[in-house]
């Protein structure tokens, strides 16, 4: 305890001189320090190993590319480690129904203690005689035929982990869905943040101004009201952008399957090709790409196999038996040792229907797991075609961003001309400011939002990769 509290009363000193240091450096007019940015591969090694690393140094900017986050979200994603072990499980009942192919041998050791000579004669219609021994044996049953069932049974589990495999490829693909589109939210949130807040520092100098003219009889009180206005707004968007900034950096560390908190510097990327005008072409390649299309129809198939597997019931099993060992304590009913061979074939006469109740319950089944690979086929249209729109209309806006900025621009200009000359009043003013700020925020964001839409146009596609 008096380790603990003496730590505690250390770093409080330390962050009291550290504040007071601060604020000296700022009245005196010192610029603070930079922060320390890392490089790629430190940022990778100070995610994987942070011991000894105090709260202060954690939150220190670390430099991250889109590669290194799809690296981290790849490695790391609970969702898709989870997938990996489903394909491995599935996998493993492949083994398991092959195993009728082979012999299945046991080991039986008995020892018993007789009544005299007794028999079973209670529970069935044939007696069997209870002798006194103590016996070890084994005993061996080969299937010969079961006219398909087990190979049915085979072939719809090597479907099934096929199956698996394209879930796990989709899982894949929705990580680095999520990955990528919280990692651009996050850069469209930085550049907003950014954008409000120089539009804040812009307010706030022309508020002084205004208070100064305001001073010296130059300006009317009713004019710095507006510009208090004006910059109260300002410190909203403000303090808004910074809650948004906060917001993405969370999601973007949880879409890379990390929990500690993190202040990451995002690098741009390149912008991706705009999507040609017709959208048939992408239809016809996502219906072939989608891996979670391709699951259904193999779940389709491994249930019509499920349904021949149960439906090859209703024919005879042939097996081969085997049976010996040694009796070395016996009475006078049993010999020594004993041993045999047979052949028994087990031909289903009448179970109440069982059989073919099971048979046409999964016929239904592999019916509906078509039907579902064809819903899934008109979902996959109706969303490359709207995520193409998007991604079409997210690419126009970016040109009709930049020119409302600069329409934005020539209009703030002219109001604050006019409001100079006295032409112009402070609501015109206003009004210009606030045109000016709305662009200057759309346009900050367009790029971003292009390339979001671009990513889940890719994901409706299946080529995300």
């Amino acid at each position: 305890m008096r380790s603990l509290l003496s730590r505690a009363i250390l770093w409080s000193i330390v962050l009291v001189t550290t504040s007071v240091s601060a604020s000296a450096q700022t009245a005196s007019g010192v610029p603070a320090p930079s922060p320390k940015i890392f490089s790629a591969s430190q940022a990778e090694r100070f995610s994987q190993n942070d011991v000894g690393i105090t709260a202060s140094e954690k939150n220190q900017p670390v430099a991250l590319t889109l590669a290194q986050a799809e690296r981290r979200a790849l490695a790391n994603h609970p969702r898709l480690l989870a997938e990996q072990f489903r394909v491995q499980a599935t996998g493993k009942r492949i083994t398991e129904s092959r195993s009728a192919y082979f012999p299945q041998a046991f080991g039986n050791l008995t020892a018993v203690e007789a009544n005299g000579d007794t028999a079973v004669a209670a529970g069935a219609l044939t007696t069997s005689s209870i002798s006194t021994r103590v016996a070890g044996g084994a005993s061996l049953v080969q299937m010969i035929v079961d006219f398909g069932h087990t190979s049915n049974l085979v072939q719809s589990a090597r479907l099934e982990a096929k199956a698996a495999g394209q879930d796990e490829e989709k899982t894949r693909q929705m990580v680095l869905l999520q990955v990528r589109d919280a990692y651009f939210a996050a850069q469209a949130a930085e550049s907003v943040q950014k954008t409000a807040q120089a539009v804040l520092d812009f307010r706030r100098v022309t508020l002084r101004q205004l208070s100064a003219l305001a001073q010296s009889q130059l300006r009317s009180n009713l004019d710095v009201q507006f510009a208090q206005v004006m910059v109260s707004e300002a410190e909203l968007a403000q303090v808004r952008a910074e809650t948004n900034l906060l917001k993405a950096q969370a999601q973007l560390a949880a879409s890379m399957g990390e929990e500690a908190e993190s202040n990451y510097i995002l690098t741009d990327e390149p912008l991706p090709v705009n999507p040609d005008s017709d959208a048939s072409g992408y239809v016809a390649e996502a219906l072939a790409n989608r891996p979670d299309l391709k699951a259904l129809k193999l779940h389709s198939e491994s249930a019509m196999h499920d349904a021949r597997a149960e439906n090859d019931l209703n024919f005879p099993t042939v097996n081969a038996l085997a049976a010996g060992g040694e009796v070395p304590i016996h009475d006078s009913t049993i010999h020594r040792d004993y041993g045999a061979v047979g052949v028994n074939i087990n031909l289903p006469i009448f179970n109440g229907g069982l059989y073919s109740a099971r048979a046409a319950a999964a016929k239904l089944e592999a019916k509906a797991a078509g039907k579902d690979a064809s819903f899934r086929e008109i979902e996959i249209v109706r969303d490359v075609r709207m995520t193409w729109a998007d991604a079409r209309d997210a690419y126009l806006q970016m040109d009709v961003t930049q020119r409302l900025v600069d329409q934005a621009n020539v209009a703030m200009r002219l109001a604050q001309a006019r409001y100079d000359a006295g032409l112009g009043g402070i609501v015109e003013l206003n009004q210009a400011e606030l045109n000016q700020t709305s662009a200057l925020i759309a346009e900050a964001s367009a790029r971003f939002d292009y390339q979001r839409a671009m990513t889940a146009f890719e994901f409706a596609m299946g080529n995300l990769h």
